[in-house]
């Protein structure tokens, strides 16, 4: 035979090999894939479309790719979430039972369909939260907006079980999602170590210089908590701190410094005296603590999608807000929020305009409850505070003829000026609150720490600055300062829209990686906790 044509014959038989044994496994697949198009045909779009791009292959043919979407499963603990609601040990059960039974081709296509499902359903938990905000909180206004999950990207780390990286793609991609997860394992690892241990109730008050038992388990309980940890790594931040080796027993200025950064850390009075307020907050059990951090860690994953590039924030329950410009920088100012029986509410609207000098409509809620009562006590009341009754056409009507007990539907409006409630700016979006941002005549109210004390809307501290800023940023061309000094009440619109969000959240991760503590001033932290601690329902 020619050693061409021998050549030839070998590579034939090599080809054909393969070829003769791969059709039986071919074959075998094919009523496979056939029945999972069948039971995807009626499930959700993401479902039909994960096999779709994956030509309806089966995703969980292999033993170990259960096993180790199993085991990833269990990383979603550092997510808040508790891996028990997926059930990876029942899944990995199933496969080897069927596996082991040599089960027909509609129990491994339910199967698969059941896994690729929980897979799905466990990114869209870390990507957009697994509760509705809407249900959880009635006030929940901020639509929930994640992008589309990219199933084709996932059907290959399916393939290559590379679960971890699917589930990185889903978290929210923003700084402060990170820091919660870091605050959330940080916090566990004090759990683990035992937690700390209470303050005593006496003595009532430990202030600096004085010395007693109860300051060694305050120095303790502060570095548990990485307080003088932070002060060691930059002691210049620190002026008069003693960095050497202290007197357990003494409070001295390096714990003076650690406790006024806790309480600063927790909206408490800075004071560097631990009285009830504080002694209260350093005794909430580290238990506690991970369930604030997993809720907000929720509460995030409802927020941090498509945020734009440049918004307003308002952080309600921290008291501030945040200007994000265009050009990178932030502008941050304490912020005066709604009392708890008159909540600022959750909400993402657009800044349309400001209203210059503006007068102020006294709500029916506020006319009721706080103004009715003054004027019933003292007529002058309305003078004092240039304020005029209005008939619901706006006619003018004289104080005098108003029966105050019955007054009927009327208007009671502020005439601009120095004591108008609004100060002299507000800034304006649409929503269905009536809230707004507004500068204030009440200028003292920013120097405290917990600043709920407004009827809804929101005061803000050096609002003529951020007023300058947004018709600056947005190309409007006005000078604030000159359109208050005309005196005239006018409207002046943006000449682009500018994004706000008024959200709430409890725990708020410094930049330092320290984690600040809120206080719940609207009780949502325990609802939103019971229904997170809830077993789903999938």
């Amino acid at each position: 035979m020619p050693v061409t044509l021998a050549i030839l014959l070998a590579l034939a038989l090599m080809l054909s090999g393969p070829a003769r044994a791969e059709e039986p496994r071919a074959a075998k697949a094919e009523p496979l894939v056939a029945e999972i198009a069948r039971l995807v045909a009626a499930e959700d779009a993401a479902l039909r479309d994960f096999y779709a791009a994956r030509a309806y292959r089966p995703a969980w043919a292999e033993r170990q790719q259960v096993a180790a979407f199993a085991e990833a499963l269990q990383t979603l603990e550092g997510d808040g979430l508790d891996p028990r609601d997926y059930r990876p040990e029942r899944l990995v059960a199933e496969h080897r039972r069927l596996d082991e039974a040599g089960a027909g081709v509609e129990a491994r296509a339910r199967l698969d369909v059941e896994a690729s499902a929980l897979l799905l359903t466990a990114l869209g938990h870390l990507q957009r939260g697994r509760l509705d905000p809407r249900v959880v909180d009635p006030q929940w206004e901020i639509p929930v907006m994640p992008p589309d999950l990219d199933l084709a990207s996932i059907s290959r780390a399916v393939d290559a079980q590379r679960f971890e990286q699917a589930f990185a793609a889903a978290r929210p991609a923003y700084a402060p999602y990170e820091r919660l997860r870091s605050g959330l394992a940080r916090y566990r690892r004090i759990e683990r170590l035992g937690g700390w241990s209470p303050l005593p109730d006496e003595p009532r008050v430990l202030r600096p210089g004085e010395v007693h038992d109860a300051v060694g388990l305050l120095r303790s309980r502060l570095a548990m908590e990485g307080e003088l940890e932070v002060m060691a790594a930059d002691p210049r931040a620190f002026p008069g701190a003693d960095l050497e080796t202290p007197d357990p027993r003494r409070y001295d200025a390096t714990l003076e410094a650690a406790v006024r950064r806790f309480q600063r850390r927790h909206l408490l009075e800075v004071d560097g005296i631990v009285g009830p307020q504080t002694r209260a907050a350093l005794n909430v059990p580290v238990e506690t603590r991970i369930d604030q951090i997993r809720l907000n860690l929720e509460r995030a994953r409802w927020l941090l999608h498509g945020l734009p590039e440049a918004f307003v924030l308002v952080d309600i329950a921290g008291y501030r807000l945040s200007y994000f410009r265009p050009n990178g920088e932030i502008w941050r100012s304490r912020i005066v929020v709604g009392r708890p029986y008159r909540r600022t509410p959750s909400l993402r609207s657009e800044i349309t305009h400001m209203t210059l000098n503006p007068t102020w409509t006294i709500p029916p809620t506020i006319l009721r409850e706080d103004v009715l009562p003054q004027v019933r006590r003292d007529l002058g009341y309305l003078w004092r505070e240039r304020i005029q009754v209005l008939s619901p056409s706006g006619r003018p009507l004289d104080p005098w003829e108003v029966n105050w007990d019955n007054p009927g539907n009327i208007m009671l409006r502020q005439a601009p000026g120095p004591q108008n409630a609004l100060g002299q700016i507000a800034i304006r979006f649409p929503n269905d609150h009536l809230v707004y941002l507004h500068d204030t005549p009440a200028q003292g109210l920013f120097a405290r720490e917990q600043r709920a004390f407004s009827s809804g809307c929101i005061r803000v501290q050096g609002v003529l600055e951020l007023a300058q800023l947004l018709y600056d940023d947005t190309g409007s061309g006005h000078d604030v300062r000159a359109l208050i000094a005309s005196g005239q009440t006018r409207n002046v619109s943006l000449a682009r829209r500018m994004p706000v969000i008024l959200h709430y959240w409890t725990v708020h991760p410094d930049e330092d990686g320290q984690l600040a503590f809120r206080p719940d001033i609207y009780a949502r932290d325990e609802a939103l906790l019971r229904a997170l601690d809830r077993p789903p329902a999938f």
